[in-house]
């Protein structure tokens, strides 16, 4: 697997796939032709589909700057390897095409051509979760001291940027009022969501602050604020906001988050390679799926959860995502993808305390969940992923609330 630098990226909303994949590509490919004022960028499939609601168009053309580029959207037409395919040309001063590149943005903000995975570096040897708990079991060690193996001590150092990144997503998104961008007009929530917890009492204030923070990096994010991917842009809200709630709450040393983020990363780390974290592909089941295994296992861990009660919050939070769909309204990332990331935090507490209740044993292995994910999303009809031609894409209606 590859290092979890891979998975925690440092980037601007909405999407992942749609505008961060999208930047690298143009980046690369731009890089290749440095001589060449002219491009052509051929969008397909889901890409094209829900591009103009993620800013894909306007990601490309700020990337090519100063220099033309024409966006062609076909999404009727799907590449071979990935739903959201792209074709970038490069074209002379006498109209011809001098170089050609077809690669695939596969979720994450990660890309693969016909060569396989960009910047594929293999870190970690083991490729299952089932495989890391036996190491650490026969080492003695916690799944955050065999990232530390992998990784090196310098992974602190980045784990320690990613925090703090996540951390001024929520306080940008509680501060931070007003409508979103585009036009389902959404007005942002989190704000008030964290005056009205913070005058409650009890399990409602509880569950009030964690609604509120992870709306606020949500919110964030559909507003083309700066963001970690965790696992996706998408997906962003879920483990800042278990992480966040729990140093408020229960006054965690951020040497324990840097931790959480660590086994966070390996949870997330083992779903993008054994199955996928694109909506696109499998669904939300993959992001907010992933994300909500993520924030379980780390929430268990935090309190004390052994590796086995980990595993178990980890496969709870995937487990009971199976078979979300991914449809956008207006290929916003806004309807239901912002309630999707507070509901998913949520979920992710209550997985941790169902498992730190438990002695850890259970039926359904993590991997096993992971496998059943990806069988699910092939079986999913693209109309339910990321396309935003079916479900509450399909159905949606402006009304007045």
């Amino acid at each position: 697997m590859q290092s979890i630098r891979e998975l925690y990226k440092i980037g601007f909303g909405p999407s992942s796939s749609h505008t961060i994949g999208p930047v690298r590509a143009a980046n690369i490919f731009m890089g290749k032709n440095p001589d060449i004022e002219r491009f052509r960028v051929t969008l397909f499939g889901s890409l094209a589909a829900t591009g103009k609601g993620h800013n894909t168009d306007v990601a490309i053309e700020k990337t090519f700057s100063p220099k033309n580029v024409n966006i062609i959207w076909n999404p009727k037409e799907e590449l071979p390897l990935h739903p959201n395919g792209m074709l970038f040309e490069a074209i002379s001063d006498e109209n011809k095409v001098v170089d050609d590149w077809i690669v695939y943005s596969i979720g994450g903000g990660d890309l693969r051509d016909a060569e396989g995975i960009i910047n594929d570096k293999i870190v970690y040897e083991h490729k299952t979760l089932a495989d890391i708990l036996d190491w650490c079991n026969k080492e003695g060690k916690t799944f955050w001291e065999y990232v530390e193996d992998c990784e090196g001590p310098e992974i602190w150092d980045f784990l320690k940027e990613v925090w703090e990144i996540m951390k001024e997503a929520i306080a940008n998104g509680l501060d931070n009022e007003g409508v979103l961008p585009g036009e389902i007009k959404l007005a942002r929530k989190a704000s008030n969501y964290y005056m009205k917890a913070k005058n409650s009492k009890g399990t409602i204030q509880n569950q009030g602050l964690l609604f509120s923070f992870a709306l606020a990096v949500s919110e964030e994010n559909a507003a083309g604020g700066k963001i970690i991917t965790a696992p996706t842009c998408g997906s962003s809200g879920v483990l800042p906001a278990i992480l966040f709630y729990l140093k408020r709450e229960e006054h965690i040393t951020d040497a324990k988050i840097l931790r959480a983020l660590a086994t966070a990363g390996l949870i997330g780390n083992i779903v993008k390679r054994n199955a996928s974290i694109s909506g696109a592909e499998v669904g939300c089941q993959g992001e907010i799926g992933t994300a909500c295994a993520m924030a379980a296992g780390v929430a268990a861990q935090i309190m004390g959860g052994t590796l086995r009660q980990i595993e178990y919050a980890a496969e709870m939070g995937f487990e009971h995502n199976l078979g979300l769909t991914c449809d956008p309204v207006g290929g916003y990332v806004q309807i239901p993808c912002i309630e999707r990331n507070a509901i998913a935090a949520g979920k992710a507490m209550e997985c941790a305390v169902y498992a730190l209740f438990s002695d850890g044993g259970h039926k359904i292995s993590f991997d096993k969940a992971v496998e059943t994910m990806v069988e699910t999303g092939r079986d999913i009809q693209s109309a339910y992923r990321e396309t935003g031609i079916g479900g509450l894409a399909k159905n949606w209606k402006p009304f007045q609330d």
